[in-house]
């Protein structure tokens, strides 16, 4: 095990980490409107934004049973090909059918790298270091997240959509180079008895002393944590508005001839995103789980707001700084959460549920953007995202008063 957090190899797991979440993350704010280039329905155009992170949620138990008997650089070596064939499909597709299979492709190929990659990377640091370590890899996949749809979205303005499809492909071209220099593979012999305690994949894994009936009996039972549902539900609400802006915000800009640089509104949520994560560090293990809710809700209301009575680049980037507050703030607060209401023994459990939560979330965001934007006049659309508010108070309401202590 490395001694230090810098070591060659965990800078290599880092800038895979980037590029497998870049490569969908600069596809998803175009694919619907992409979709609807090549004369499709509205309604298609929310399936195909969602199919990725549904099949992806699908896959992810099965992906979990081949990091079990395959290594980690096998396993990324798969997804990062799947993931490069999806974006081949993107930049020659020639109708929809072509789009829907290379999204399943793409979700296959992301639930592979993204049940992986952080179990390698926790596997390479030493104990003192995970808390560090893994913060560094969040913060990698959140700047993923952030920058590659500015990438995207500017490349489409400048070129069309399939050049910015052909940039997608190098990111995920880039992990399997990059993963080639990994010295240390993540063979699965022996999974460590470190591993097995601290799950930190989410993936469950066996002991010697149990049976098969048993082995099969204690996989079944923690696919799911049924104290952290709750924790599930909140995370997946502050999803949906973040996911569905994400895929329809350059379609939405476009219809309601909106004079704003879409571009810059990822980069900003990035940037604000890293300034009140570090400016709250010492706070998140201080404050209830309550203050956050209640703060970030109201953030989440505000920016919702904002989009919809957006009308230049200022009430955009305030939007920004709005929705940094509301999902991105919630998003490590809820993963936190998770854990304690779990506890220590299974806190692989409580990701793995807290993890479905947020592959509903994003699944779901652009399928109810689909609806909204096919259903309902175009004004309308933010205004009926704001239910999700709402509905993140009713959840926290009924959860009992464990969660509410928290």
């Amino acid at each position: 095990m490395k001694s230090n957090i810098y070591s060659k190899d965990i800078l290599l797991v880092l800038a895979a980490s980037f590029f497998y979440m870049a490569s969908p993350m600069l596809v998803t704010p175009l694919i619907t409107g992409f979709t609807e280039s090549i004369s499709s329905s509205a309604a298609l155009m929310g399936i195909v934004g969602g199919m990725m992170n549904l099949c992806s949620l699908i896959c992810r138990p099965l992906a979990g049973n081949l990091a079990d008997k395959m290594s980690k650089y096998r396993v990324s070596l798969i997804g990062a090909i799947l993931m490069s064939a999806a974006c081949a499909g993107y930049i020659m597709a020639p109708n929809a059918v072509v789009v829907v299979v290379s999204r399943i492709v793409n979700g296959v190929g992301f639930a592979c790298c993204s049940v992986c990659m952080a179990t390698w990377m926790s596997n390479m640091l030493p104990k003192d270091k995970i808390g560090s370590g893994m913060g560094f890899y969040g913060t990698m996949n959140a700047l993923a997240m952030a920058v590659a749809p500015a990438i995207g979205v500017s490349a489409y303005q400048m070129f069309g959509y399939r050049v910015s499809f052909f940039i997608a492909l190098t990111f995920s071209v880039a992990i399997i180079i990059v993963i080639q220099f990994i010295r240390d593979k993540g063979k699965p012999e022996n999974v460590s008895k470190s591993m097995d305690d601290e799950g930190v994949s989410g993936v469950s894994y066996n002991r010697p002393a149990l049976s098969a009936k048993n082995r099969r009996r204690k996989r079944t039972i923690q696919l799911i944590d049924k104290k952290v549902v709750p924790i599930a539900l909140i995370i997946m609400l502050f999803a949906i508005p973040y996911c569905a802006t994400q895929s329809f915000l350059v379609t939405y800009a476009e219809v309601r001839n909106l004079d704003i640089t879409v571009s810059m509104f990822f980069p900003s949520y990035a940037v604000v995103l890293i300034v009140l994560r570090l400016s709250l560090r010492n706070l998140f293990d201080k404050l209830p789980f309550r203050t956050f809710l209640m703060a970030s809700s109201a953030s989440l209301l505000l920016a919702i707001i904002c989009l919809a009575e957006m009308r230049n680049n200022g009430m955009m980037l305030l939007a920004s700084f709005f929705l940094a507050g509301g999902y991105g703030i919630m998003s490590s607060v809820c993963q936190s959460t998770a854990i304690l209401l779990a506890g220590k023994e299974k806190r692989g459990l409580a990701n793995s549920t807290y993890y479905i939560g947020l592959d509903l979330g994003m699944a779901l965001g652009p399928m109810i953007g689909g609806v909204l934007y096919g259903q309902l006049d175009i004004a309308l659309f933010y205004p009926a995202l704001l239910m999700a508010v709402p509905l993140v108070g009713a959840v926290y309401a009924v959860a009992g008063k464990g969660l509410r202590e928290k």
